[in-house]
């Protein structure tokens, strides 16, 4: 099974720059209610910017599913399997270009399910100084293509930051990451974000995908919903660019950049 957790870079770090505005008024006149910032939508893409190397770290100890006894990489963790499960214990591990990664992780395998089905329990687990609380539900699959890995993730998750906000998580988002020529990955899924009083919910509406080399989300879109307030985000025809187009639910559209 390939390190891919080591290789591939973090999926929804290419999504956190993203800079909306909503217009609802017939005037077009702005209101604290009709507006996504920044700092939403980080709030918004936050869980999955931190938990991806996890994700597929995670992958790869699924490998040895069934087994029992302990294995490690290179130091960064040790897991010790069982016939229900593992424990995974991370020791000041960089993943995926993660901050410093640290804690224990319960993982239960789902013996109802088909093989690569699990839930892993985060209690306090730190990644840098963010703490990740709840549960993440996965389930894995390489299915006939050997050169791809596609898994889906259920979370209900709560992410405090260093100030002390706290941000609840909750939704099922799917990827596929391709390692071919050009190496690309594809993201689809519905979640739900709570932060600070505001509900956000998301829905992509076709696969957000890109070439693992480019920075930016390069093709899809996708629906973002704050109290019910809804705008559309576009990412282009799969050119490699910085540019994504905002649709505002009068029709304004407008294009913007997805540099910090």
């Amino acid at each position: 099974m390939k390190k891919v957790a080591f290789h591939v870079k973090k999926i929804s770090v290419v999504l956190s720059a993203l800079f909306i505005a909503y217009s609802c008024s017939d005037d077009n006149s702005m209101d604290d209610e009709a507006v996504f910032t920044e700092t939403e939508l980080k709030a918004v893409l936050t869980t999955d910017d931190y938990l991806d190397g996890v994700d597929l770290a995670l992958y790869n100890m699924s490998s040895a599913q069934g087994t029992s006894g302990k294995s490690s990489n290179e130091d960064c963790y040790t897991t010790e399997y069982t016939d229900t499960g593992y424990t995974a214990v991370f020791n000041n591990c960089v993943l995926n270009g993660s901050d410093q990664v640290n804690g224990t992780l319960t993982v239960t395998y789902d013996m109802q399910s088909e093989e690569g089905s699990f839930t892993a329990t985060y209690v306090d687990f730190y990644i840098g100084k963010i703490k990740i609380n709840g549960t993440r539900s996965y389930m894995f699959s390489s299915g006939t293509n050997e050169s791809a890995i596609s898994f889906e993730v259920s979370s209900d998750i709560t992410v405090e930051m260093e100030d002390g906000s706290i941000i609840a998580d909750s939704g099922t988002k799917s990827t596929t990451i391709t390692f071919d020529e050009n190496a690309t990955y594809s993201v689809t899924g519905e979640w739900t974000v709570v932060y600070e009083g505001n509900t956000y919910d998301i829905k992509v509406n076709s696969p957000l995908t890109s070439n693992l080399g480019c920075t930016y989300v390069a093709a899809g879109d996708m629906d973002i919903s704050k109290n019910g307030l809804q705008v559309n985000v576009n990412f282009g025809n799969g050119d490699c660019d910085d540019l994504a187009v905002i649709t505002y639910p009068n029709g304004v559209e407008e294009e913007i950049t997805l540099q910090d």
